[in-house]
């Protein structure tokens, strides 16, 4: 086992691993001694990270979070007009589709596979997408659209990650982008 040279490092590596297994494999086909040998430490130094399996998934869904985060914003402010950043939150959608690991959304896997059990899971999954829905929100609310507009805006790019994750391609988005326009049209925007 390499040695890392500071707990930060050894709990992102952990975190890291955990996340590309249980993305690509699912979180229920994955043990701890996997993360384990995965991450290149000690069983011991994984559970001094993480105590429980739990703890490391919602370290995972964390994230997974700021990902997300991270990869809409800076595709919608990159666009400077603000009916386009309704928009561009779909075409940061089509980007995603197309990488070669896409495998769905990673918290609606999650809830799929944990949230009727796992409490903490759920709730974790539940926060993100009221999260995305505040931002979708903020989005409409900054280029002047009804405040009905939003959940409408934030189900099309839900339900096109479904889509896509099953599907294997790309259309979902832009089949939903093209349902963003009609709906941010009728809205007057």
């Amino acid at each position: 086992m390499s040695e890392i040279s500071t707990p930060a490092d050894r709990r992102q590596r952990i975190v890291d691993a955990a996340d590309e297994l249980f993305y690509t494999r699912g979180i229920g086909q994955v043990g701890m001694d996997a993360v384990r040998d995965a991450a290149g430490i000690s069983l011991r130094a994984l559970y001094t990270e993480f105590p429980s399996k739990d703890d490391l998934i919602v370290a995972v869904l964390g994230k997974r979070h700021t990902m997300w985060t991270n990869g809409v914003t800076a595709k919608v402010d990159a666009i400077a007009e603000p009916r386009q950043k309704l928009l561009a939150v779909y075409d940061y959608l089509a980007d995603w589709f197309g990488d070669a690991d896409f495998r769905g959304c990673g918290f609606i896997n999650a809830f799929g596979e944990l949230g009727a059990a796992n409490a903490q899971v759920a709730e974790t999954v539940r926060a993100h997408k009221a999260d995305f829905q505040r931002y979708v929100d903020s989005l409409v609310k900054d280029a002047g659209g009804p405040a009905s507009l939003g959940p409408q805006l934030a189900i099309l790019a839900e339900g096109a990650q479904t889509t896509a994750a099953i599907a294997g391609t790309t259309d979902a988005a832009r089949h939903a982008r093209a349902a963003a326009e009609s709906l941010v049209a009728a809205a007057g925007i």
